[in-house]
Parts: structure tokens; C-alpha cells; sequence
């Protein structure tokens, strides 16, 4: 790890997800500086509600939903992710959630919690997502989720989702606290 941290030397920031349930490694990554910002769980299945709202529309992610898509990130995160979109345009399944002729929400890769990242403006938006993903994908569907976002993790709970394994997101110097709804990828 002191390697690790030594490649991201003159780094603004470097952040993990951590096993919340490993002490060791939560031990570790303490000792050398690290601090613990956030707890996630792994979620893992398919919203069996209702289906999505009829003014909603949810498909898969287009080129065309690019720069929205990164603006949206950019405002919840303070940086677009302009560079995974497209490598998940080009290796997957990203979709997006459109109300109003604006993406609301998006996320890219919906049955890999690793690869998996996503926002949304509201919790709403967020659910509305995971209603019209759970009917396009095949497989079921996986993503890091904040249990802070109570409401959500209780609304997902109640969708049939499961709860898989608890994650801890852990960082040394810069953060900025997200200003939505977010799920990160391992890969954030």
C-alpha cells in the first residue's frame, strides 16, 4: 500500500473502497492516513415494484446523452466522468433516466457493482432508474449504495434488493462531500 501511495505522490487525493468488515485492512489504511468518509453497501437483484412512471422514459445510455450525462456528474461530484461514459458506451449496458427531455439519472454498468457508477438528481430520479433498469437488463442488477440515503436503502430493501457486502470508502487528502445521489464504481 506505501508503494501504492507513493506512484500517487503530488496526487490531490487518493480514495479506496474498502471491506468494512475487514479490521485488518480498516486498521491498515488508517494507520497510513486515511479517513473514513463513507459507508456503502453492495446491493444486488431487481426492483420488483410497479413499472416506471409513464413520463419517464428509461434506455439504454447514446452518444447523444453524453454531455448531459457528464454535466450531471459534474454537478454532484464537482468533475465529469466524460472517459468512463464512453468506455461504457463502447464495453456495456449504461442507462439513462429522461423526464422532461433532461437526464435525470444514469448509470453505467448495471449488473457490475465494481464497474458500476451512477447519479441522479433525487432520490426519486434514483428509483425511477433502478424501476426501468430491472426491465431492461438480463442480469440482475448490482451498485454501491450510501446507506445514509436511508429512504433509498429502505426503498430498495422493500423492492426485493438484497444487501451483499458493506464497503467503506476511505481517502487521503482532497474530498468534496457529493451534492446528490450517487453510487460509485471500485473503479471511482
Amino acid at each position: 500500500m506505501e508503494a501504492a501511495l507513493d506512484r500517487a505522490h503530488g496526487a490531490r487525493g487518493v480514495r479506496l473502497l474498502q471491506e468494512a468488515y475487514n479490521m485488518q485492512s480498516l486498521s491498515l489504511y488508517a494507520v497510513l492516513g486515511f479517513e473514513a468518509r463513507e459507508l456503502f453497501v453492495v446491493m444486488a437483484g431487481a426492483a420488483t415494484s410497479t413499472p416506471p412512471p409513464p413520463d419517464w422514459q428509461i434506455r439504454p445510455l447514446t452518444e447523444a446523452d453524453m454531455q448531459e450525462c457528464a454535466s450531471l456528474h459534474g454537478r454532484i461530484h464537482d468533475y465529469p466522468r466524460t472517459n468512463e461514459l464512453r468506455d461504457a458506451l463502447a464495453t456495456g449496458t449504461p442507462i439513462v433516466a429522461i423526464r422532461g427531455e433532461r437526464v435525470r439519472a444514469y448509470m453505467t454498468s448495471p449488473a457490475n457493482w465494481l464497474a458500476n457508477h451512477g447519479v441522479g438528481e433525487t432520490e426519486e430520479d434514483v428509483r425511477t432508474l433502478l424501476l426501468g433498469a430491472a426491465r431492461i437488463i438480463k442480469d440482475p442488477m448490482s451498485f454501491l449504495l450510501p446507506i445514509r440515503r436511508a429512504a433509498l436503502f429502505r426503498w430498495c430493501l422493500e423492492q426485493g434488493l438484497r444487501t451483499i457486502r458493506p464497503m467503506m470508502l476511505m481517502t487521503i487528502g482532497e474530498y468534496r462531500d457529493p451534492r446528490g445521489v450517487y453510487f460509485p464504481s471500485v473503479l471511482y
